[in-house]
């Protein structure tokens, strides 16, 4: 045990006054838990230990289960009970006790019963619910103790069910007069705002009133709520930027109090904070970025002491500088502050270069190249995180031209590890470099085989599948197709002919697959042969069942001949009698494919991955079957995931209150737990079983989607010999202050090494020019994420509509929109009364970017619609197709496309339809992309634009486009065409939702060529809304009712009144209705119904109710996130009416 666990653990009893003498700082002599402390200490064995703390676990279950132990008593059973829960072993039966301790004791003794609750339970832990009614007393308490102890229960672990329930009593603390009681009401905000942001939508006015709290600690904990917030949506708090500034330059400026000094820094933790929130809401802003540049100079500036907290606030600096608008000069001093961590002999501050360097690489590939022998001297670096940040580091900057080097480094750092989590991680990355940057296809084969051998069956299921996939669907060139195959198939019977008894089960697998479906390619190899190589594998005890599945199926393939029916016959037979299922299964597919080769050839045919294959996933061929089954009074089916729900929503407490409650008769109601909140009685054949239900709540359709199938993880690990590595221990200049001068250009700073020989060196030279070869120019810069100068090599043939960009990162810039208007706010009181005034929050003036089209550096920016854009376009000419050429019109201007009517461009039968604003998305030189979205009834169809502006035609152009949130199909059959000089091409594209969310994001890439010259490529970004995808659901109030209780994901919020008129609940409903597109269904008294769907066809049901002049609302859908993503576009349309 370490010396630090000893002595806290030493402290601990004095800290809870189990000593007899107070204000001690020793463990009585008397103590038990002293005793057992120092009796554990002097044991030799673990067993030893086991006998002891069971004897112990057995004395606390005895004396806190007797009715004569006294509160006191109690208090020191908790705490040895605490002790023994952390050594491992479980004491279950001291919970509910300490759950008592905390209702009952005195303060003290509270203390101890709280601690050792918020040790034992977690937050899903039945008896927590015990624990709340104490809190709600303790939170009502006037001693400020008991009310400092329950708001740190609350912020630390809490029912989500039970927020409601406490929420107005953490509110009412955030004026309490005690600023430890505010700090701590602002945590539990916190932890609220993690675990159910919808609960605290409507507070946010009074986390601004927390950062400008007269008590810094009060305004430090507001930050951790608004570096949340900021990260999800930074274009809606960046009026707060001034606010921000200023107290960094307080803090700074050492206006805190010395309390908050740390080795004499002035809150540093506080300045990490506010750094990270000013790099989010300066990202791809220019204005709100020059508003910062002062104080970022001021921090580099002031951060010169050589200490570690200091150098975390250089990293933070470092990471601000490259995030937000670029200023040169402040590039060049973070720039120097890199190469001093790189060049530093320590190996914590080598690594926070590196790591810092890593990020920055993609803005600024040149400052590499500054380094570039002090990262080859990391690779053979003896510590293995040195190496490991160097290897993402190089993965960072992996061209076409240096994947070679770079993935053979990364492969020698795989032979050597002993990391399961870095293998995964390697492994990933390697696969990915190999598919995009491959050279030839002999070393793609051989690449994917060493990852395969390398990663074993630790590697993600993804990995073996996607290689597959590409071998499947083949290339956009038939003979390229072939000789990947053929290569593949010749290197897998290579090592089938060596020693497969090496190699891991899924390589086996991936092996069994190619050979069944390609080996037939190769004239000369003859089925017997490969079967008889298969047939080896089935008899080695180390293949798994998943595996020897795999090779039956490619037997079954290759069972043709009669070599190959004999060999065939033998396997089924021993297989047949198998206890294992899938094998029988598999056992006879085989025997009888193998003796009918016309009925093997349809339903095995060759080359069938290049035909199309509908899969029904709806499985509509039981739905004869299923009808019959429900008419004769089966139950419908419910996935296990609603079933567990169900369960738990059994046994959950209603928070609701009585007043809430909906009036209405459920007796005639065969359904439990389920209410109709439509003043109906619903007939007992109605159940409420069913996962999904139509509109009309009449189909009995079985649907299985998003019922996922996960591989299984049967079979050994690989075993790996490591390997002895060279090392090389640098010895470089001292670390410099980002304030001093360098006194030699930066471009010639190296790390000074001791060369034994000049060999070496040499090597180092060739070595450092075969990985950063690419990077010496900005124009032949072949960054991941960025344009490079060669296409992909394996380029995937479009299968289907649906388009997927690469999987590269992305380097956006941001259009600047409007930020909301906010509360002003005086802060008055905040750290320095001379300069509060800087505080005052104004709103941020609208930029005229939207509408000038920007030239971005990168060709990349980002774009965030509102429905409040839409309008009504004019007529237009265009072809039907997704793209087409169009001649230069009246209204084009060779200077540029800002002078262009798009909308007189929009495909025919899009003309008459509302659509939002035609938004530039990028440009360069050559090219301009604009991009609106049009409302159709039953799609939303994004319209992109591209402008030729040059005077050269585009041979080809393919736009590519991705998304998480969404499913994107292009319109048109063939989206590559050319396009003329000074001409618009227009790309259509259809959009669905497959995962709700708040706002959804379309990322994508333009690749282009001229007659003459190398492909280019720009990318972008489109966000709109969720709200673009809602439309109204028209029902009856009884099919209303009938949903209602099928529908199990739901969501509850009371929201802010419209009572400007005679009717409140009807004018609210109006406004949601015409803002968010939703349907009325009926308005009785005091409630409504509103029903509306998700394109497509994902209905989501509302229910309201006026209570004590708010609006109730109660949101469900049989769509897991849809009920939160629109309560909460419910309360910006009422915030914003």
């Amino acid at each position: 045990m370490s010396d630090v666990v000893e002595r806290t653990l030493t402290a601990l009893p004095s800290l809870l006054s189990l000593d007899s003498q107070s204000g001690s700082t020793r463990l009585s002599s008397t103590s038990k838990l002293g005793s057992l402390i120092r009796g554990i200490t002097e044991l030799t064995s673990k067993h030893d230990e086991e006998k002891l703390i069971h004897r112990e676990l057995a004395s606390i279950k005895e004396q806190v289960s007797s009715p004569n132990t006294s509160m006191r008593q109690m208090k020191e059973l908790m705490v040895r009970a605490i002790y023994c829960e952390m050594l491992g072993y479980e004491a279950s039966f001291s919970y509910i006790h300490a759950i008592k301790l905390a209702q009952q004791g005195t303060a003290l003794e509270k203390r101890v019963g709280y601690l050792a609750v918020s040790l034992f339970l977690n937050e899903s832990h039945e008896l927590l619910l015990l624990l709340v009614n104490t809190v709600l007393k303790d939170l009502q308490s006037t001693n400020l103790i008991e009310v400092c102890m329950a708001l740190t229960v609350v912020s630390q672990m809490f029912p989500k069910d039970m927020i409601p329930a406490i929420l107005p009593l953490v509110e009412e603390k955030l004026n309490h007069p005690k600023e430890i009681i505010r700090r701590k009401a602002v945590l539990a905000l916190y932890k609220f705002y993690l675990i159910a942001p919808n609960q605290v939508q409507h507070i946010h006015n009074k986390f601004r009133k927390a950062l400008c709290d007269k008590d810094p600690g009060v305004m430090t904990a507001s930050l951790h709520i608004y570096l949340q917030m900021i990260q999800e949506n930074p274009e809606g708090y960046k009026d707060l930027t001034g606010s921000f500034v200023t107290i960094l330059k307080q803090v700074v400026g050492g206006k805190l109090p010395m309390d908050f000094n740390y080795h004499s820094v002035p809150a540093p933790w506080l300045q990490i904070q506010l750094l990270r929130i000013l790099a989010f809401l300066g990202k791809n802003d220019q204005s709100t970025s020059e508003i910062m540049y002062e104080v970022l100079d001021e921090s580099l500036r002031r951060a010169e002491m050589n200490h570690n907290i200091t150098y975390a606030i250089l990293y933070e600096c470092v990471k601000c500088i490259y995030t937000i608008h670029p200023k040169s000069e402040l590039l060049e001093k973070a720039a120097k502050c890199i190469g001093n961590f790189v060049l530093s002999p320590k190996i914590n501050l080598k690594y926070l270069g590196l790591k810092a360097l890593t990020y920055v690489v993609q803005q600024d590939p040149k400052l590499a190249l500054q380094h570039q022998m002090t990262i080859i001297e990391c690779l053979d670096h003896p510590d293995l995180i040195i190496k490991r940040e160097t290897l993402e580091l190089l993965f960072r900057i992996t061209n076409a031209q240096n994947v070679t080097v770079i993935v053979e480094k990364m492969l020698e750092f795989l032979r050597v590890n002993k990391d399961d989590y870095t293998t995964i991680d390697l492994v990933g990355k390697v696969a990915e470099l190999a598919e995009k940057y491959a050279p030839d296809n002999e070393w793609f084969i051989e690449t994917m085989s060493t990852v395969f051998s390398v990663g074993g069956d630790m590697m993600q299921p993804d990995i073996p599948n996607s290689f597959l996939k590409l071998l499947s669907e083949g290339f956009d060139s038939v003979e390229e197709d072939r000789k990947l195959r053929l290569f593949a198939v010749d290197s897998y019977v290579s090592l089938l002919q060596g020693q497969p008894g090496k190699l891991p089960q899924r390589f086996l697998q991936v092996i069994s697959w190619v050979l069944g479906e390609y080996s037939y390619l190769r004239e000369e190899l003859e089925a017997a042969t490969v079967l008889r190589l298969l047939d080896k594998l089935l008899d080695m005890k180390s293949t798994s069942s998943e595996t020897k599945s795999w090779i039956l199926m490619a037997m079954t393939k290759l069972s043709e001949g009669g070599a190959g029916v004999s060999v065939a016959k033998e396997v089924s037979e021993t297989y047949s009698s198998s206890l294992d299922t899938v094998l029988r299964q598999r056992a006879q597919e085989l025997q009888h494919l193998s003796q009918d080769c016309e009925l093997r050839a349809r339903v095995l045919p060759r080359d069938a991955g290049l035909e199309p294959l509908e899969v029904d996933s709806s499985l509509s061929f039981l739905d004869g079957f299923v009808s019959e089954a429900l008419a004769a009074g089966a139950a419908p089916y419910k996935p296990p995931h609603q079933r567990q729900e169900e369960l738990a929503q059994a046994k959950a407490l209603s928070l609701e209150p009585y007043g809430l409650s909906l009036p209405i008769s459920m007796s005639s109601c065969s359904i439990a737990d389920r209410q109709s909140p439509t003043l109906l009685s619903v007939s007992s054949g109605l159940s409420g079983d069913s996962t999904d239900l139509s509109h009309k709540g009449g189909s009995k359709t079985l649907k299985l989607d998003g019922v996922k199938r996960v591989w299984g993880r049967e079979g050994y690990l690989a075993q790996r010999e490591p390997l002895e590595e060279s090392a090389h221990v640098e010895v470089p200049s001292p670390l410099q202050s980002p304030s001093q001068q360098g006194e030699a250009d930066s471009s010639h700073s190296q790390t000074p090494t001791p060369i034994p020989t000049p060999q070496p060196e040499q090597e180092k030279q060739q070595l450092a020019s075969s990985l950063f070869v690419g990077l010496g120019s900005q124009s032949s810069v072949c960054l991941m994420g960025k344009s490079e100068p060669t296409p992909q090599r394996f380029r995937r043939k479009a299968k289907g509509p649906v388009l997927s960009s690469g999987s590269s990162e992305q380097i956006t810039n941001s259009l600047v929109s409007t930020p909301s208007t906010v509360n002003n706010l005086l802060c008055d009181n905040l750290l320095d009364s001379n300069i509060t005034s800087e505080l005052a929050v104004s709103p941020l003036e609208q930029t005229s970017q939207l509408s000038q089209g920007p030239t971005v550096a990168n060709g990349a920016c980002d774009v965030e619609l509102t429905d409040s854009d839409m309008r009504e376009s004019s007529p237009s000419l265009i072809r039907d197709n997704g793209v087409a050429g169009a001649d230069q019109g009246p209204h084009e201007d060779p200077d540029g496309p800002k002078d262009l009517c798009l909308s007189t461009y929009l495909p025919a039968e899009l003309s008459g339809l509302c659509h939002s604003e035609i938004t530039p998305l990028c440009s360069n030189q050559s090219l301009d992309l604009s991009a609106c979205h049009v409302q159709e009834e039953e799609s939303l169809a994004l319209v992109i634009f591209i402008y030729n502006s040059s005077d050269s035609d585009i041979q080809q152009i393919l736009l590519e486009l991705d998304s998480d949130e969404l499913e994107v199909s292009c319109v048109c059959d063939s989206p590559v065409q050319e396009a003329r000089s000074h001409s618009v091409a227009v790309c259509q594209y259809s959009l669905t939702v497959k995962r709700p969310s708040v706002h959804v994001e379309v990322v994508g890439t333009v690749t282009y060529q001229f007659p003459v010259g190398t492909p280019q490529s720009v990318q972008f970004s489109y966000k709109l809304p969720l709200t673009s995808f809602i439309r109204p659901l028209t029902v009856s109030t009884e099919e209303y009712g009938t949903m209602w209780l099928d529908f199990s994901h739901d969501t509850k919020q009371k929201l802010t009144l419209i009572s400007d008129g005679q009717e409140p609940l009807a004018d609210t409903l109006n406004v949601l209705k015409k803002k968010l597109k939703l349907h009325v269904v009926e308005i009785i008294g005091m409630e409504g119904i509103v029903a509306c769907r998700l394109l497509k066809d994902q209905p989501c049901l509302m229910h309201c109710r006026l209570h004590a002049g708010t609006l109730s609302v109660w949101l469900r859908s049989p769509v897991p996130d849809l009920p939160d993503c629109l309560m909460y576009h419910c309360q910006r349309a009422l915030q914003e009416h």
